[in-house]
């Protein structure tokens, strides 16, 4: 099958495509098609080599944590998927080496549910990874309730804009910080834009002047330290892209109850995926690009496989 692969750790220039072998079919395992594959900040990092520390990387190894496909086989202690079924999965391992890039994966059947029926396939492969960060992040750690006000830095990326939806589903009030260009946007999603920048906690006290109930950083880069001047007295916050006293960093775990309710959401129209750009399988290298030097359109990159 082909599929994309790196032989060393660096940046895009290391990927190529590949003929490798079609991957085996475990017994509690998925045979998938793939149709679409998201990429993450992840993906880059890992490949790299960031994440050499914590595990190991059989080469050559497929990136790729997020998928969509069609079911081609099941294994024969699976009762639960049926071939031709249409699903999602977060396929994350502790080695690199079968990742979503590729063609066709095997997958435990516990990395999957439902693809939601209204979204494409590129829609579908963007929801796991991104919308399991945000649905924990907002849900299981801010513990966000109806009435309360959240601030989200980075908005309008892959996992802001899904913890901003998911915000609103919980009767939140939702300010969220980002470029000029992606306002418009982050209206259409019921958010109340603010610029980054240096006038970041007045624009915000200009709108809530008491601070928020709630902060969610999705972008890092030292705005950690502005919480004290955002939040009011008990307020909460945690983070995907950075560290600090008191701030709990969130890590997306797989789990297939949060996955499905996020699944429902989409069905229901209270969550969309937004899709910046879509590349064929063998321009892997060109979409990591684009996903390293930002896009001027908010949304997931993603491959289209199948």
């Amino acid at each position: 099958m082909k599929s994309i692969i790196y032989r060393r750790y660096g940046g895009p220039e290391v990927l190529e495509l590949a003929d490798v072998p079609d991957p085996k079919l475990a017994q509690n395992s998925v045979l998938i098609r793939v149709k679409a594959a998201a990429l993450n900040p992840a993906d880059l990092a890992l490949q790299a080599g960031l994440g050499a520390s914590i595990m190991d990387a059989w080469f050559p190894v497929i990136p790729g944590w997020d998928v969509a496909g069609i079911v081609e086989r099941v294994g024969a202690g699976v009762t639960e998927f049926t071939a031709g079924d249409e699903v999602i999965g977060f396929v994350r391992e502790e080695i690199l080496h079968h990742g979503t890039y590729a063609e066709r994966i095997s997958v435990p059947s516990s990395m999957l549910v439902r693809k939601p029926r209204n979204a494409t396939w590129a829609q579908g492969s963007g929801l796991p990874l991104a919308g399991l960060t945000a649905y924990q992040a907002i849900v299981h750690t801010l513990k966000l309730t109806r009435g309360e006000t959240v601030l989200i830095h980075g908005s309008s990326g892959g996992v802001g804009s899904l913890a901003a939806q998911i915000s609103v589903t919980c009767g939140a009030r939702v300010i969220g910080s980002g470029s000029a260009s992606s306002h418009n946007y982050l209206r259409s999603i019921a958010v109340e834009p603010v610029l980054y920048g240096d006038h970041l906690v007045r624009d915000v006290r200009a709108i809530i002047p008491e601070g928020v109930d709630a902060i969610l950083d999705c972008v890092g880069r030292g705005v950690l330290a502005l919480n004290p001047q955002l939040g009011r007295a008990g307020y909460r916050s945690c983070s995907i892209a950075d560290s600090a006293a008191g701030v709990t960093t969130v890590f997306a775990r797989m789990n297939q109850a949060d996955l499905l309710r996020l699944v429902e959401l989409v069905e229901a129209g209270s969550l969309t995926v937004a899709v910046a750009a879509t590349y064929p399988l063998e321009d892997a290298a060109r979409a990591q690009l684009a996903l390293r030097d930002g896009g001027k359109k908010p949304g997931k990159i993603v491959l289209e496989v199948g």
